[in-house]
């Protein structure tokens, strides 16, 4: 049933899209109950692994994909509400599908935060056949070079490591530990970093898999009306010492009080936020997804 929906979704308003997803969502939260939203034995740590920095119990990692111009325009913003309550922030941006404004960029970088690359288009064509992705890989790289980052994350959290590892990048985002309600639904089982080798020879790259739901599955197709199960998850993530990694798209964060349809409170992201400052100070490693792949590898290479 999924894959026929994601053949035919093109042709369907997006409306009926989020209702039919919604149904679809919430039919699958029963039956995967038992591998989501926590899957037993992903809290097993790698091997030789030290721990976080300055001795903290876990690390905290924010980052957000900027799906359209709308998110694009709500980037200041947010950024804003993060760094009034003590976050930083890597924000993902499509480079192709609407305009990306430099100075928006160098903004968010000015203030101590990360820009990465979330693909070209996000139509869901990229991993379809080499040929296609070795075109955009092409593309990409050269963003990469031209906007000076480190990191990608595929549109729609498509994934193949072994072509990723293509890329100039020093970090992928483009996995999960568990999540049954994406299209392509294989989790890596692990709530910590890992290293992805690559088969040309280059030195490999870091795997950095979100943890926490995304904000669309929960808010938008599930309908919560609070980030519970957020903090249950963060809760067991600290518990077990491992990388509590969300998304939270702009594009769906409501800064003001009317209704619109594929938009939440933006109160329910701040809540959580203010959940994990008051109930965790001093215990989280805030950290930027390039500065968590800088420490793993510099962890492993003198393991």
């Amino acid at each position: 049933m999924k894959k026929i929906y994601y053949i035919i979704r093109p042709l369907i308003p997006r409306s009926v899209q989020i209702f039919l997803r919604s149904l679809l969502v919430k039919r699958q939260a029963k039956k995967f109950k038992a591998v989501w939203p926590i899957l037993p034995g992903s809290e097993r740590k790698p091997k030789n692994w030290k721990g976080w920095p300055d001795g903290k119990e876990f690390a905290f990692v924010i980052t957000h994909d900027v799906e359209l111009r709308k998110g694009h325009d709500r980037c200041r913003k947010l950024l804003e509400l993060e760094e009034k309550l003590g976050f930083k922030s890597l924000f993902n941006f499509v480079a192709e599908r609407y305009k990306v404004d430099k100075e928006l960029r160098e903004f968010i970088v000015g203030e101590g935060f990360e820009v990465g690359i979330h693909g070209i288009k996000h139509d869901g064509k990229k991993f379809k056949n080499k040929k296609i992705f070795d075109k955009r890989a092409i593309k990409i790289n050269q963003y990469i070079e031209e906007w000076n980052i480190v990191g990608f994350r595929a549109p729609a959290v498509h994934h193949n490591l072994e072509w990723i590892g293509e890329l100039d990048i020093e970090y992928d985002l483009s996995t999960f530990d568990t999540d049954p309600f994406e299209p392509q639904p294989d989790g890596v089982g692990t709530i910590f970093p890992f290293l992805v080798e690559r088969k040309n020879g280059q030195p490999g790259y870091v795997e950095l898999p979100y943890t926490l739901d995304q904000d669309f599955t929960l808010f938008i197709l599930m309908k919560e009306t609070s980030p519970q199960i957020w903090i249950d998850k963060l809760d067991w993530i600290a518990k077990n010492g491992g990388m509590a990694l969300v998304i939270v798209h702009p594009d769906y964060v409501n800064f003001s009080n009317e209704k619109v349809l594929e938009e939440y409170p933006v109160g329910y992201y701040s809540d959580f936020l203010k959940y994990v400052k008051e109930n965790y100070e001093g215990k989280y490693w805030n950290a930027l997804p390039k500065d968590v792949a800088k420490y793993y590898k510099k962890m492993i290479a003198v393991t």
